[in-house]
């Protein structure tokens, strides 16, 4: 029986290998310092049209936080040349959706369309860094959409702040200490000329990096390019400071009271290594081993079998100057947090100081497999990874070769990472607690 299952294995192995076909671009600056990349790909009529930012929640002023994810919002408000609540209309009227987002490192806008709107992609995002209308009415509004997303999606949902609360405990000088929300405080008492500098400092060719994925004919689209984007100034380089944490020497037990939840969870943070380098893929292994999804060794030993723990938490945040791996859990009955990070601790433990099975292994390099495929399955998610790879890991061609570390990575290597990073002396430990109802 073990040698079919092993076979089978072996035959998922070589067919995700098989479909993880190469990925062509070509890349190149414009005199302005826009770093561009091209991925042409003619099998549907779509194009994907995008623009990176490298600017996140931790450029921010540790007194002006928010910023990074606020513009998310603002550069929908409208440009010299597109009128308030007219950006979604032409991106509809066009055949396409648009959307973006913003992490601690980056902030991401895209547009999709019918090949033959590629034009008007490009003009936005043209649009977008060139000319923008940063006024007092679109910062009013969106204030108050900022304002109910803060609400809806931490303030007033359950379990809504443990990312806040984690990188405030997981932080002391780094600004990744402070959520990507913000403070609304801060938002609050920001003044027009605030935003408007955060804009010119961050917002700038030499700042990003656009990406066309998709259906179109290169030629024809370098030369839109340089009409649309060569003529925007070069802006003026950027300072970044380079903050290093100190260690984490001894654990830090850290509370918070949720006045959401019923039920309250553990949470075990460790401090990793940044995103591209070699220990933080070890750790993603290692995450998916332990904690990520029903098929993991906690979720399966704690949920399915011992039933102590309503869910497993995993939460691996991949971040450019240091990631982190979260795990917890939600107990059940009448175990505790305390003897659900017992058993955390057990498994931790256990992968320090053994190897895992080489079946374990085989499942976790299919997983990996089969995750780098789908990543690149459609033009919209090729175009994200090329714009990431090349900003936040330095290495474009990432998209092809970024499987190959995850085949390197061994049995032997997975347990040193997990002694060297996974210690008890070197996390936090949070207590994730319903609020205390007063007595009278």
């Amino acid at each position: 029986m073990k040698k079919h299952l092993f076979t089978a294995s072996a035959m998922l192995f070589a067919a995700t290998s098989l479909f993880a076909q190469e990925v062509v671009f070509e890349e190149y600056d414009l005199d302005n310092g826009l770093h561009v990349i091209l991925h042409q790909d003619n099998g549907a009529p779509v194009v994907t049209t995008s623009v990176m930012y490298h600017v996140g929640s931790k450029d921010e002023d540790p007194d002006k936080t928010g910023f990074a994810h606020f513009f998310e919002h603002l550069l929908f408000e409208g440009t010299k040349n597109i009128e308030r609540g007219e950006w979604d209309q032409i991106t509809a009227a066009n055949g396409g959706r648009n959307n973006a987002n913003t992490f601690l490192d980056r902030t991401y806008y895209y547009e999709v369309f019918p090949s033959n709107s590629l034009e008007v992609g490009l003009w936005l995002e043209s649009e977008r860094l060139m000319h923008p209308i940063i006024g007092q009415v679109g910062v009013d509004t969106q204030k108050e959409v900022v304002q109910e997303e803060r609400r809806l999606r931490t303030d007033n949902a359950p379990y809504g702040a443990f990312f806040e609360q984690i990188l405030k405990n997981l932080y002391t000088k780094h600004p990744y200490r402070w959520g990507v929300i913000g403070s609304l405080d801060h938002l609050a008492s920001a003044t027009l000329e605030d935003f408007k500098k955060f804009n010119q400092t961050y917002y700038v060719p030499n700042n990003g990096v656009l990406v066309v994925a998709g259906d179109f004919e290169t030629a024809k689209t370098k030369k839109m390019i340089k009409d649309y984007f060569g003529p925007i100034p070069r802006g003026a380089e950027i300072k970044r400071p380079n903050i290093k944490e100190d260690p984490i020497t001894e654990t830090k037990f850290a509370k918070y009271y949720d006045p959401n939840i019923q039920i309250p969870a553990i949470l075990l943070a460790y401090r990793t290594p940044g995103q591209g380098q070699r220990d933080a893929y070890v750790i993603n292994m290692i995450s998916a081993y332990l904690s990520d999804g029903e098929s993991s060794k906690l979720y399966k030993k704690l949920v399915d079998e011992k039933k102590m723990a309503l869910q497993i938490l995993s939460v691996p945040i991949d971040a450019e100057d240091y990631s982190s791996y979260i795990v917890g859990g939600l107990p059940v009955g009448d175990n505790s947090i305390q003897d659900i990070k017992k058993e955390i601790d057990e498994e931790i433990l256990k992968l320090q100081m053994e190897l895992i099975s080489e079946k374990d292994y085989q499942k976790l390099q299919n997983k990996f497999e089969n995750q780098f495929v789908n990543a690149n399955s459609s033009v919209e998610g090729i175009a994200n990874s090329l714009a990431e790879n090349y900003m936040l890991k330095d290495d474009t061609n990432l998209i092809n070769t970024e499987i190959d570390i995850y085949r390197s990575i061994t049995r032997e290597e997975i347990m040193e990472v997990a002694k060297k990073y996974l210690k008890v002396n070197q996390r936090i430990e949070l207590e994730y607690l319903p609020e205390q109802k007063d007595a009278n």
